[in-house]
């Protein structure tokens, strides 16, 4: 009887435990009541166990615990908290609308995050950008830009005044990963650069990441710039737009089916050609660009989810019938989210890109083409499975066909070979982890394995220093070398106590496609090659470490990061190339090494009627390459050792919002002439050290307000904004030339073009 009473305690006991370790999930997607879009970062915390987790980029959470009784709470900065009462005995699918707070004096928030998100997080080196608070920040011809908002961050250096390309890190403007809708970008420009390719009215997130991005991010070396786009309000319809002095824009969102599909339209074009051909003088000239995003999703059900979203923009330039360019690009993406149990999460993808440019140019008779193109497609899958409250997993793979037309040079007076088009193959798998190991200790882990493959349909010419050694022709289906690279990334938090911890990073990332330039940011002229048998992948090692404090409830954040990059396979030009007349650009091309260390310091105030940051960066980046500057270490053309941006935002009252930035950095490296002699009569500028001088240090001041105009028709919203950029009138160096001095041609005099002196600009907005 003994033996039986004490089998059954066992039994009983060995019961007990297996029901308390019993657990079950709690999954679902999180949405803004108003417009039913899927909500990124939300916060969900579970009040008995202390601990949560934050929902997806589609809105995606999944939570597993022990069976039990818990209070789950759903926030997000600018929304009302809302506290879900759960009785968990099985797997239960929670879905929740947020509400956005709406008080007489709203608070300007800088950030879209969680309170100390910032301190809590593994995330290092990255920085997302609050879309709404764009429209405050002063810019050049009053047109709201994320990447002139991203250039104003340490670490992210503007290529030059009015510009869009920026440089991170020590990269140049090649290196940045740029994503619309998972689409990449290969020239975010318009208008040679005075405005980015972004529209902000049809624009929901936006994310940097500065060097150490997860695994699923590859194929640059310095950052990833992830733009998403809105996915249409599913509630009511919806018109947003502005008019500016050069530029309008107009959206157009709302339900296909209320509560279950939405659309947005959003499209801006500039019309300064228009006051061109007012005048007979100018009336065959041509200057404009335009360009149009539109969306779609539905939901077919409670587990799947269709998006497609495109991109189209062209810019146009020309002067009568003697100069011509033109450039575009465009993107499509079509996207299956799918939820296959209540733990995993499947996002397919099959995204097109595609950017041509083309140079037309007519003098005495003579023509004279350049062009170029790259065209991608490619498929990619990633699963989210939520192992646990303490493990997220995270893994798939992308495969990217590309298509790529170097650049052609044409003309009656030029003579060169036709230029192939030649194809490659770019394949990636990867896996990452991010785990909880205690309140204070959060890693995140992973491993991506890329190799590009060169595909058959042309033939390939090895050089050394520039001297014809082989070639290697390559059948239309055969597969040439690959090239394989493992990536291992790694960064961790730890939390010294409430309000400040310590973040470590490591990543190596690889990048098989090059931008070939003469320029310090892009422009039509540029062109894009892939790894062949003389260009090697380029490699960064970069490791970096940051401190994290908040002050204040939160409402003060500072952190200090240095960072550490080691570079492989730098490609530059050889001294003195010729890329005009030469039948293959690989023989001008020379290759080598790379180094990028610096410091950055960001003070931000996120919250109350006077809001901003201060961000300031100390860094050095340098090659050092075999046959430029007799071997030794020389700037990078992005070299810039100090930069500096102050952001200031102030809510004077309800109606009224004043802004001001300040911007300083030291001028980009340049080669300027070390000496000159005469060659019959012709003055011949001698060039010595690559990279030797500075251009003058740039600094400006802007200014801005916008007034909120009250309505009795609360439906109706409207806006003027008014902004002066270049306060003071400062004429920063656009470009510095050399010429023989018309008194003493001994004498060599300098000549500086200001591209801005003073640019005021005013802007009406208006939504209903």
């Amino acid at each position: 009887m003994k033996h039986i009473i004490l089998a059954n305690f066992i039994f009983l006991l060995s019961g007990n435990i297996i029901l308390a370790q019993q657990k079950h999930t709690i999954s679902g997607t999180i949405k803004d009541v108003a417009t039913g879009e899927t909500m990124i970062g939300v916060s969900i915390y579970v009040q008995e166990l202390k601990a949560g987790a934050s929902c997806n980029a589609y809105g995606f959470y999944s939570l597993t615990l022990p069976e039990g009784e818990y209070h789950i709470v759903y926030s997000f900065i600018g929304y009302e908290s809302d506290t879900a009462f759960v009785i968990l005995n099985k797997n239960i699918k929670i879905d929740r609308d947020l509400s956005e707070i709406t008080t007489e004096l709203s608070e300007v928030v800088i950030t879209a995050e969680k309170k100390d998100d910032n301190i809590r997080n593994t995330d290092i080196g990255v920085d997302k950008i609050d879309v709404k608070e764009v429209e405050k920040i002063p810019v050049v011809f009053g047109e709201r830009d994320i990447l002139k908002t991203i250039q104003l961050m340490p670490g992210v250096k503007s290529a030059g005044e009015g510009n869009s390309g920026f440089f991170v890190r020590g990269g140049s403007a090649d290196q940045n990963l740029i994503l619309l809708d998972e689409a990449p970008v290969y020239n975010a420009s318009h208008l040679l650069g005075f405005f980015s390719t972004f529209n902000s009215d049809a624009l929901k997130d936006v994310t940097i990441i500065k060097g150490n991005s997860p695994a699923q991010y590859g194929g640059r070396l310095s950052s990833v710039l992830d733009v998403k786009m809105k996915e249409g309000n599913n509630q009511k319809y919806s018109v947003a737009g502005g008019l500016g002095l050069i530029s309008s824009r107009l959206s157009i969102e709302g339900p296909i089916q209320k509560g279950k599909s939405s659309f947005i339209v959003s499209g801006r074009r500039t019309y300064a050609d228009l006051f061109l051909q007012a005048s007979e003088d100018f009336e065959d000239n041509s200057l404009y660009f335009y360009d149009l995003n539109a969306k779609a999703n539905i939901w077919v059900n409670d587990k799947n989810r269709i998006f497609v979203s495109g991109y189209f923009g062209k810019d146009v330039l020309g002067f009568g019938d003697n100069f011509g360019i033109d450039w575009g690009n465009t993107t499509g993406t079509i996207r299956w989210n799918s939820l296959i149990s209540p733990k995993l999460f499947s996002n397919t993808s099959i995204i097109y890109s595609d950017y041509d440019s083309n140079i037309e140019l007519n003098s005495d008779g003579s023509d004279f083409n350049i062009n170029s193109n790259i065209e991608d497609w490619n498929l990619k899958q990633e699963f989210q499975y939520f192992l646990n409250s303490k493990n997220n997993l995270q893994f798939g793979f992308n495969s990217i066909y590309h298509t790529i037309t170097p650049t052609r040079f044409e003309g009656d007076s030029l003579v060169q070979e036709e230029q192939q088009s030649r194809s490659s193959l770019e394949n990636s798998i990867f896996i990452s982890n991010s785990s909880k190991f205690s309140s204070r200790f959060t890693m995140d882990y992973g491993l991506r394995l890329s190799f590009y493959s060169i595909l058959g349909g042309d033939t390939y010419y090895r050089y050394d220093q520039g001297v014809l050694t082989d070639s290697v022709v390559l059948a239309s289906d055969e597969i040439g070398k690959t090239y394989y690279n493992f990536e291992p990334r790694l960064q961790f938090s730890y939390l010294l106590n409430k309000v400040s911890s310590i973040k470590v990073g490591y990543a190596r990332n690889t990048q098989h496609l090059h931008l070939l330039s003469n320029s310090t940011s892009t422009s039509p002229t540029d062109q894009w090659i892939g790894n062949s048998y003389n260009i090697k992948p380029e490699i960064s090692d970069q490791i970096s470490i940051g401190y994290f404090r908040n002050f204040d409830d939160n409402k003060y954040q500072m952190s200090m990061e240095g960072y550490y990059k080691d570079l492989q396979n730098q490609v530059d030009y050889r001294n003195g190339a010729d890329i005009t007349s030469t039948t293959d650009v690989e023989r001008e091309l020379l290759y080598g090494t790379g180094r990028a260390y610096g410091a950055e310091f960001l003070i931000k105030k996120t919250a109350g009627t006077l809001t901003g940051w201060i961000g300031y960066t100390l860094s050095r980046t340098e090659r050092k390459i075999d046959g430029i500057n007799d071997n030794n270490w020389y700037p990078a053309r992005q070299d810039r050792t100090h930069d500096l941006s102050v952001v200031t935002m102030y809510e004077l009252s309800k109606r009224w919002t004043l802004s001001a930035l300040f911007v300083y950095n030291t001028g980009n490296a340049v080669t300027f002439p070390s000496g000159k002699y005469n060659v019959e009569g012709n003055t011949v500028f001698y060039y010595t050290e690559r990279n030797g001088y500075r251009m003058p240090a740039y600094h400006r001041m802007d200014f801005g307000a916008t007034y909120t105009r009250p309505h009795k028709n609360k439906k109706f919203e409207s806006s003027w904004n008014f902004s002066l950029y270049n306060v003071y009138g400062r004429q920063n160096a656009y470009t510095i030339t050399f010429e023989d001095h018309p008194d003493d041609p001994t004498r060599t005099r300098a000549l500086q073009t200001a591209l801005f002196r003073w640019v005021p600009s005013v802007t009406y907005n208006f939504k209903f």
